[in-house]
């Protein structure tokens, strides 16, 4: 801290570590020693809901790489129905490291790429200090921390990072027209898409028209706002052209095959405020201490010009994230709305807060020092444990850690896998069973690949969790049993003795019982051997080869982008929201009387 006098006042110019920017070195760093243990415990594998269903579609690619038709689920079902990127870098890693690291190698990447691309956000906003602060707290996020460890969406927290580092060169090109931040956006945004396309339509929206916005305010006197909105569009052209090329097979099977089964409930599309447990699952749980700040953000953003597009972004963005408790996404979204699930836009908008949080970090820090250092600190661990805490004592559990092994075995014995099977109180260890196994099921955990009567016409997910789904799933299901015959389906494996009776009446007897009898198998003797099934829904052999080649072709490129073109400076420091403001020579100043 240096004192000195200027104009008779007594001047301190702060010098410390507080008042510079946290290296984002150590921040990456940070992410890893939080999320690293964690992650090499496998603890995705034992309480979230979807890790295994990413590793039994990586198993596929890993298996069948230009061969996108899977038999193993739903009597055949073809997987350009989800993009494939993050799949087949699992599917690519596990020749080395086997399936299961090789899912938390590539969850990691995006675990680290998530302050990474939050910091470059961010400086499109706020200053450097204020930047790094937004960084940091984004290695505690809930959010992140509720979909990595709860419900395992990897290509929601993959793409996010992804699509977070194409939008600053998407500004740099509407504002300056810099033909570098137009490739390396380009390749980027085709990266994120071919990840999961749904993080990208949504975000191109909620991410990039506030963005575009920003890029028309700093324009300059030089330039025109059409010249900024016409480049923007090239983009969104430009982009658009190579998504429709990229993810073409994904776009011919929607095609074919529209989304038009009855809607099947999700938690996230109810009105949180009438149930805690939602409410706590999907509000409190992801957002955590940042709901404190929430008041701030939308105060001190609302009054700063530059701020306003961030503001508003998030304010839509925080409304989908609510689901069904305001109308506001089914008027806007329509039929789509019963096919989506909402956490993932808690993330956005949480991604979308952390500019502004930092820089009422950065105000705390200069105004309170070290007491709001280690507020700041608390505030960051409380939002990370909440999500770990509600792991152990929330009402939904996951089926995931369950032992399958047996089951493996018996369907990869004695000729067993000519006949088909199903799963009943398996939950999401369904795809456990079904990566390690050559046998084929008529069930499956990808509610939009299912061609199947039996599901198509009931508001049901899974049969393996049917009753879960009330008169819709326990129809279903009574339909499967009665068209056995049809689909080869001889064999039934249940760890729910819930569902004995209904097996036995239709015909089934028990043959075997693992783990002390908590699963059972149960046979029909006059089933006979499973036989493929044509569909109109297998991809062609250019839609294998364009499948199993364009998605990596993107991601290797946005890699060779990212180190071989080197970026070109943004902004002007006068454009940049600091608190307090700085003085000329860029020090933070204030007075002592």
């Amino acid at each position: 801290m240096l004192t000195f006098l200027s104009g008779g006042k007594q001047i301190t110019v702060e010098t410390s570590y507080l008042s510079r920017p946290v290296p984002l070195r150590f921040i990456v760093l940070l992410a890893l020693a939080i999320h690293g243990p964690l992650l090499a415990l496998q603890v995705p594998f034992t309480t979230s809901y979807d890790a295994n269903f990413h590793v039994f579609f990586a198993s596929h690619y890993a298996h069948h790489w230009f061969d996108p038709w899977n038999p193993k689920w739903f009597a055949g079902f073809s997987q350009t129905t989800y993009p494939p990127l993050s799949h087949q870098w699992i599917a690519l890693l596990s020749y080395v490291f086997g399936l299961r690291m090789a899912y938390l190698l590539v969850q990691m990447t995006a675990v680290l790429l998530i302050p990474v691309s939050v910091y470059r956000y961010a400086r499109l906003w706020v200053n450097e200090r204020a930047s790094s602060y937004a960084s940091l707290f984004s290695v505690f996020l809930g959010a992140l921390t509720f979909l990595v460890y709860s419900a395992g969406q990897l290509p929601t927290t993959l793409s996010a990072p992804l699509y977070l580092l194409a939008v600053p060169y998407f500004y740099d090109w509407s504002r300056s027209a810099d033909v570098t931040a137009l490739l390396k956006g380009l390749a980027l945004t085709l990266t994120a898409g071919a990840v999961h396309h749904v993080t990208l339509l949504f975000g191109s929206i909620l991410f990039a028209f506030p963005v575009l916005w920003l890029a028309i305010i700093d324009r300059g006197e030089e330039r025109s706002s059409l010249a900024v909105a016409i480049r923007a569009v090239a983009f969104a052209i430009l982009a658009g052209i190579g998504l429709g090329v990229v993810l073409l097979p994904y776009w011919l099977a929607i095609i074919r095959h529209p989304i038009r089964q009855m809607p099947i409930y999700h938690a996230s599309r109810t009105n949180l405020l009438l149930n805690l447990d939602y409410l706590t699952n999907y509000f409190f749980v992801p957002y955590g201490m940042l709901l404190l700040a929430m008041p701030f953000l939308v105060w001190y953003g609302a009054r700063n010009r530059r701020l306003r597009p961030l503001v508003l972004g998030f304010w839509i963005t925080f409304l989908f994230g609510l689901g069904g408790t305001t109308p506001v996404p089914k008027w806007l979204l329509g039929r789509a709305f019963e096919i989506l699930t909402f956490e993932r836009f808690t993330l956005s908008a949480a991604l979308m807060s952390l500019p502004i949080v930092g820089l009422l970090a950065e105000r705390l820090v200069d105004r309170y020092r070290r007491t709001a250092v280690v507020g700041l600190a608390l505030a960051a661990l409380v939002t990370v444990i909440l999500p770990m805490a509600w792991l152990a004592l929330s009402p939904f559990t996951s089926s995931a850690n369950l032992n399958v092994d047996p089951v493996d075995a018996f369907l990869n014995r004695d000729g067993h896998d000519r006949f088909r099977y199903l799963t009943l109180g398996f939950g999401n260890a369904l795809s456990k069973v079904s990566t390690y196994t050559v046998a084929n099921s008529v069930d499956g955990e990808y509610n939009s690949a299912r061609l199947l009567p039996e599901f198509t016409h009931y508001g049901t997910a899974q049969l393996t969790s049917a009753k879960f789904f009330g008169t819709a799933g326990m129809e279903a299901l009574r339909m499967m049993l009665r068209h056995a015959n049809h689909y080869g389906l001889k064999y039934i494996f249940i760890h729910d003795s819930y569902y004995e009776p209904l097996v036995s009446f239709a015909g089934w007897k028990k043959v075997e019982s693992y783990d002390n009898g908590s699963i059972s198998t149960w046979s029909k003797e006059d089933v006979p051997p499973a036989r493929p099934f044509p569909s109109d829904a297998m991809p062609t052999a250019l839609e294998g080869l364009l499948w199993g080649t364009l998605p990596l072709g993107c991601s290797i490129l946005a890699i060779l982008f990212w180190f071989l073109i080197p970026d070109r400076a943004r902004l002007r420091s006068d454009m940049l929201l600091s608190f307090p403001a700085p003085d000329r020579e860029g020090a933070l100043v204030s007075e002592v009387r």
